[in-house]
């Protein structure tokens, strides 16, 4: 009987599937604990005046219906969709252009991909953020170089309409993952459509626009999605660089997220506001990929 055990409890280890699930229970204990549990949590707390350490009451839709009447949260919406719309566009051509100029073979080019790829690890960073805030400061070299310019009385950050163009060359000068994923689809185009385009007598411009932007595109639908996603998550930079100021001109979703939830204690109204937010990028996240059989050409 004991060594009937012992065998089963042998065959048992050596099973490939408990190996499998040996390895993966780290992955799916923290996705439990620290994402799918939290995210019913929130979920439910949506519908509930909540603050941390008391009770959660059940009040409903309240949550919901106040924040369509709350003027802060239109405007956060307002302002996140400018970033977006302007920071994801100028990130992603960024990467694509240096993404070109380092698949050209050179001898320290794995040496400019990490070089190239070194802010991407450290630009959501504070230490980076509060650099990034003293560069564009009133004092700062930037706005230095603008009034010897013969520009008087300019401030980034006392000026609405131009606070948010910091963060959105903060966000821009992260490029690095996207710049190594575009490189990557680069090398995968086939080199003999570009020799029988130029065979064909095709510049280098339409080389680019009917060969390179139609072979890139799963890799531009990828970086788009993923940079979307991480535009409307964006907090760090205006946090610490703006505060959300000035006139609540860098308010992002984000952070009126984290002020609600953290420094009022609202934790209900704040998740009302998280549920909104996934909402509105799982919205806009089907559009594109429902209109992406229109753009995007596979090989296959």
């Amino acid at each position: 009987m004991q060594k009937t055990h012992k065998s089963g409890l042998r065959s048992l280890i050596h099973n490939d599937n408990t190996v499998g699930y040996v390895f993966t229970a780290p992955f799916i204990i923290g996705f439990l604990c620290f994402t799918l549990i939290p995210m019913f949590l929130s979920l439910y707390y949506s519908f509930c005046e909540y603050k941390i350490g008391s009770p959660a009451e059940w009040i409903g839709f309240k949550n919901y219906l106040d924040l369509f009447q709350d003027s802060k949260f239109s405007n956060s919406l307002v302002v996140t969709f400018q970033y977006v719309i302007v920071g994801v566009p100028m990130k992603l051509v960024f990467a694509l252009l240096i993404a070109m100029l380092l698949t050209k073979p050179t001898q320290a080019q794995g040496f400019y991909r990490a070089v190239y790829y070194i802010p991407s690890l450290i630009g959501g960073s504070v230490a980076v953020a509060l650099v990034w805030k003293q560069l564009f400061g009133s004092r700062g070299p930037i706005v230095t170089l603008i009034k010897a310019m013969g520009v008087r009385g300019f401030n980034f950050f006392g000026n609405s309409s131009w606070a948010f163009i910091p963060l959105v060359l903060c966000n821009a000068w992260q490029f690095g993952s996207s710049m190594l994923i575009f490189a990557s689809g680069l090398k995968q185009i086939p080199k003999d459509y570009y020799e029988a385009a130029e065979i064909d007598g095709a510049g280098s411009i339409s080389r680019f626009f009917r060969i390179t932007l139609p072979c890139l595109s799963p890799i531009i639908l990828f970086n788009l999605i993923m940079q979307l996603i991480s535009g409307f998550m964006t907090f760090t930079q205006a946090q610490i660089i703006t505060q959300g100021g000035p006139n609540y001109a860098t308010h992002y979703i984000a952070l009126d997220i984290y002020q609600n939830g953290f420094s009022f204690f609202r934790m209900g109204y704040a998740c009302a506001e998280s549920w909104i937010m996934l909402l509105i990028m799982a919205g806009i996240t089907g559009i594109i990929f429902k209109s992406s059989s229109y753009w995007t050409f596979y090989e296959n």
